[in-house]
């Protein structure tokens, strides 16, 4: 790590990236951009966004079953209550009569109430509170590894499913007659998307990881013309946002994942223009 660090103070001789923290934070996210430039496409072509968000304040609950059976690491239990809670969801929407934001709205709600209710009852609310704002600063060489395996997993399933995942959106009817399983795409990406938002609330917090991930596809799908483009464009908008935001929460003294999101609208707003201007 000693090179990489030697390496990036020479490429980016800046004084916000002299303290080891900012290496390990500006690692982090050129790493987690691409991961919610890529997985955010997919959350807002396929109308995920309520889903992720639902996912994201589920954590609470994961963080207390943790605590309740006594398991140390709390990301174990994040990360397979995430899971549990996603399958739910998917098996629920697809057999159930009620609309999709409904089931969401149900699932959410309940689970974030019953977070606050078993944390709160075990005394161990404050301790977690962290959790609702994150900390990329914080970050440590090794965890910015899983955010890296991560990354390599969604890359491996965009090559492998994508183009189903994409007919099974358009029209569902015809990707089954296609021979596609479309329970088993949706599935598989709804489970990927509850790991990989669990994965990163630590460090983004589960009151804005929803907004990194909608955002730059929000952006870039306004002067996208074909899913190549529209993909690339997020992962750059991704970048880009997440590396001016977090060199700005240096200078200004602010909390560095709020300020992300806040350069992420802005380039939404941005785009919006460029959208509008260009029909």
């Amino acid at each position: 790590m000693n090179a990489l660090y030697s390496a990036l103070g020479t490429i980016l001789p800046f004084s916000w990236l002299e303290p080891a923290f900012m290496k390990n934070a500006l690692l982090a996210v050129l790493v987690a951009a691409p991961l919610f430039g890529m997985l955010g496409s997919v959350v807002v072509s396929n109308q995920m966004a309520f889903f992720s968000d639902a996912i994201g304040h589920s954590a609470l609950t994961g963080i207390a079953l943790g605590v309740i059976i006594g398991i140390r690491e709390p990301m174990v239990t994040m990360v397979a209550f995430s899971l549990l809670l996603a399958f739910a969801i998917i098996i629920v929407k697809t057999k159930g009569k009620s609309s999709a934001d409904t089931i969401i709205g149900v699932f959410s709600s309940t689970s974030v109430a019953l977070g606050i209710v078993l944390l709160s009852a075990t005394g161990n609310f404050a301790k977690y509170q962290r959790y609702l704002v994150g900390d990329i600063l914080s970050i440590r060489p090794e965890e910015i590894l899983h955010l890296l395996v991560a990354l390599i997993l969604l890359v491996i399933s965009f090559v492998a499913l994508y183009n189903k995942m994409l007919l099974t959106n358009l029209h569902t009817t015809f990707a089954r007659s296609r021979g596609i399983k479309t329970l088993a795409i949706e599935t598989a990406f709804a489970l990927l998307t509850a790991a990989i938002v669990t994965i990163s609330i630590r460090w983004t917090g589960l009151l804005v990881i929803n907004s990194l991930l909608v955002l730059p596809a929000a952006s870039s799908r306004l002067v996208s013309r074909n899913a190549r483009t529209y993909i690339a464009l997020s992962v750059a908008i991704s970048l880009v946002s997440c590396v001016t935001g977090l060199a700005l929460s240096w200078y200004m003294g602010s909390a560095s994942g709020a300020t992300i999101v806040i350069v992420n609208a802005a380039a939404f707003a941005l785009c919006l223009v460029l959208g509008t201007v260009r029909k």
